[in-house]
């Protein structure tokens, strides 16, 4: 008579086994009073993850001073599946007298899925490879193919007419990218991770794959290798080191003081509901250099109306030229290039005159900017000033300045 089991199936990495160093290390696999019968770490899986299998069944512990196995018999029978996939396999126990069986799968994705750009663009792809069992395989070299939306499964025949499964998902992930700090020296280095599980195609070696960085001073950039940081892991770190003298080369970027610096991941396999045809990129930002908040980069003082000679006016008439003066210093420890432009609006808020002058401030540098304007009516008028990188880039480097024009 087969006494009722107990049984647990865990899946994963980095948690301390109930019994001593086995093909389980790292899986938890002491019985809970009160647990479902089958029990996963995880819910959701890679399609190229390492699935670890533990089996807690005492009464399968034949020898108390051999290691055991289960999986041999079709009084034991274990049997591994993905959709359209399965293996017959052997879990080995843990130790003597453990009565923990355990083993590993590795789930090996499925190829056809991205075609002949695979996974980084470049022709990358997962084997798709299924072991081909003398009868049985296990407890370690099993090899079953998945999709990006599939499902693995684990069933344990303990008597000819009692089994037990358990499930999960497999599911791709949407990849997510980060500089390490937010910002770095211009003659520093700087780290970008990326996390994404879909790229751990092989459990064995750490794998790689090339992602776009760039900064404002150098927009075509270079090809940052992404190297994984422990086997398995999912997470991919490249290093980049900036310089201010040099043109970019390898993983040598090249930037200027103030600059922003931009990783760009291109993830080919996002998650459902989009089509394993489908790509996504994501964005991470730092700075290099002076932390300068875009609007305090220019500093705009002293705004004031002047005459033709420059001298302060405190009325204005109908018929008369005037100037709207300010002092512009450049904050930045570089050159930068400025549009000064000034808009005059009536007391309706209606735009009577646009005008601007355009140029480039030395660092540190200040100059006394002006835009003429002739006033053909008596009136409240308003006058913005608004200091931009350029008339066609709108990038504010300064808040804007309002100021109140009476003409009589």
């Amino acid at each position: 008579m087969v006494l009722p089991l107990l049984i647990y199936l865990s899946f994963a990495t980095g948690i301390t086994a109930h019994a001593q160093a086995s093909p389980s290390q790292g899986v938890v696999t002491q019985a809970e009073s009160g647990s479902m019968p089958i029990q996963f770490n995880k819910k959701v899986f890679s399609w190229t993850d390492r699935v670890y299998i533990t089996v807690y069944a005492p009464d399968f512990n034949s020898d108390p001073n051999l290691v055991d196995t289960i999986g041999d018999t079709q009084d034991d029978k274990v049997t591994v599946c993905t959709t359209g996939h399965c293996i017959p396999y052997r879990l080995s126990e843990t130790g003597p007298d453990t009565g923990i069986f355990a083993g590993y799968v590795d789930l090996t994705g499925d190829p056809t899925q991205k075609g002949p750009g695979g996974i980084d663009g470049s022709g990358e792809n997962p084997a798709g490879t299924t072991s081909s069992c003398n009868t049985i395989c296990g407890p370690t070299d099993g090899m079953l193919p998945s999709t990006g939306n599939d499902g693995i499964s684990v069933s344990f025949e303990y008597s000819r007419d009692q089994t037990v499964t358990g499930s999960a998902l497999i599911r791709w992930h949407l990849g997510k990218i980060q500089w390490l700090q937010p910002n770095y020296s211009t003659d520093g280095q700087g780290v970008l991770q990326v996390a994404d599980p879909d790229m751990s195609i092989n459990p064995d070696t750490l794998n790689k794959f090339d992602t776009n960085v760039w900064s404002d001073s150098d927009r075509s950039g270079i090809k940052l290798t992404m190297t994984e940081t422990a086997q398995g892991s999912g997470i991919f770190q490249g290093t980049v080191t900036f310089t201010t003298q040099y043109p970019s080369s390898g993983n040598r970027l090249h930037v200027s003081e103030g600059d922003t610096v931009t990783g760009e991941y291109t993830d080919r396999t996002p998650p459902p509901p989009a089509s394993p045809s489908s790509q996504v990129k994501v964005f991470a930002t730092a700075t290099v250099g002076s932390v300068i908040p875009p609007l305090e980069r220019v500093g705009v003082n002293n705004t004031r109306i002047v005459d033709s000679t420059g001298r302060l006016l405190e009325k204005v008439t109908s018929g008369q030229q005037i100037g709207i003066t300010s002092d512009v210093t450049n904050r930045m420890d570089r050159d930068q290039p400025f549009a000064y432009l000034v808009q005059i609006q009536d007391s309706n808020g209606i735009a009577v005159s646009l005008s601007w002058i355009t140029g480039s401030l030395a660092s540190g540098q200040s100059m006394n900017l002006s835009q003429s304007w002739l006033p053909k009516s008596a009136g409240i008028y308003t006058a913005q000033v608004f200091v931009w990188e350029g008339v066609t880039e709108p990038n504010a480097l300064s808040s804007p300045v309002t100021l109140r024009i009476p003409v009589s």
